[in-house]
């Protein structure tokens, strides 16, 4: 992060608190209640610090009229060295969004990747980090006629307790003031409650029957004329509001001559995924579509086993067909190209 303006933990001692705010309990709390400029919550903040761990610091800071803010809070345990328990950030230039998507997928849209609640517009990145994308009222359109948009990037490291309600809460909170701050006058977002996030990086993920998916972003999959369809499970890691997700379906041994075979479905919407599908490298997906979202781009690829019974190359084409225009429908997209 940039043009930091440090906060000093120190600051208590110039309300005159003086000997009474040395104390390590009081310290703490005088610390975690200031940190981020006094928007967090803090108690959800103590919630992602381990037991061992103490809050050693925070900054917070940035320039609204560069488009940038943000704050970190550091902690140490009692025998190791200070480490960042929340990097927080906040970016309305287009150049620093699209470092930060760089960062999430730096070759292939096929990164791991997780699915926020409903309702939330953002994803959980390969890193784990809670990434939110917001349109930008209050801030007009930029010198290409794009709508302006806030993106957050929200981390908790994993040396914390980061899989917890609270990692959203925080987020949340900070999305919110970071939106007033920059003047981007984007609709407040809720936190969901009772919810953690999930982990990308989760070698058993939560999937479900086809049949079970119909209303979600993924319920195309029910009617898509799998063969065996039965035989298939599917982890939904997209939603409506989401800048970037996926429909991952598998099906097991029984129903191939080896091992499970896969299919991975994703979904990039925005001129940062241009880069993801074009040029000739090794990396780019050999199946794509594309179409025209909210005034911008988005693209659609498939990445798939290749001996899957009864779905040769003809039936991948159909089925990316398929995803794409189904996205196509529920965002009111339109141009819907599929390449040959």
């Amino acid at each position: 992060m940039r043009r930091w303006v440090k906060v000093s933990v120190a600051a208590a001692a110039v309300l005159g608190l003086g000997g009474w705010i040395a104390q390590p309990y009081v310290h703490q709390w005088w610390v975690i209640r200031t940190a981020c400029d006094g928007v967090l919550p803090d108690g959800a903040v103590r919630d992602l610090i381990p037991e061992d761990a103490r809050v050693t610091g925070t900054e917070a800071g940035g320039v609204k009229a560069l488009g940038d803010y943000g704050c970190e809070v550091t902690v140490a345990g009692d025998h190791s060295a200070d480490w960042r328990l929340l990097s927080l950030y906040a970016y309305t230039q287009r150049d620093d969004q699209d470092r930060e998507f760089m960062s999430a997928f730096p070759e292939s849209g096929f990164d791991s990747q997780a699915a926020m609640p409903d309702g939330l517009p953002g994803f959980v990145s390969r890193f784990g980090s809670l990434e939110f994308l917001l349109p930008c009222p209050d801030l007009g359109k930029d010198a290409d006629g794009r709508q302006r948009k806030l993106l957050v990037h929200a981390g908790v490291s994993r040396n914390g307790s980061w899989r917890r309600p609270a990692s959203y809460e925080v987020a949340v909170s900070f999305v919110n003031s970071a939106s007033k701050r920059l003047g981007c006058g984007a609709e407040p977002l809720t936190a969901p409650e009772g919810v953690s996030p999930a982990d990308p990086a989760d070698d058993e993920p939560k999937t479900v029957p086809l049949a079970s998916a119909r209303d979600t972003a993924c319920g195309w999959l029910a009617g898509a004329g799998l063969p065996d369809p039965t035989h298939w499970k599917l982890d939904v890691q997209l939603t409506d509001a989401a800048p970037t997700g996926g429909c991952d379906v598998t099906i097991g041994d029984e129903a191939t001559d080896g091992g499970p075979e896969g299919m991975d479905f994703v979904a990039w919407f925005g001129d940062w995924s241009n880069r993801l599908v074009s040029g000739n490298d090794s990396e780019r997906p050999s199946l794509t579509a594309s179409a025209r979202c909210a005034g911008e781009a988005a693209h659609f690829a498939l990445d798939a086993s290749k001996d899957i019974p009864g779905v040769d190359r003809a039936k991948k084409r159909e089925l990316l067909r398929a995803f794409a225009a189904a996205q196509v429908e529920r965002r009111g997209c339109t141009g819907l190209e599929v390449d040959a």
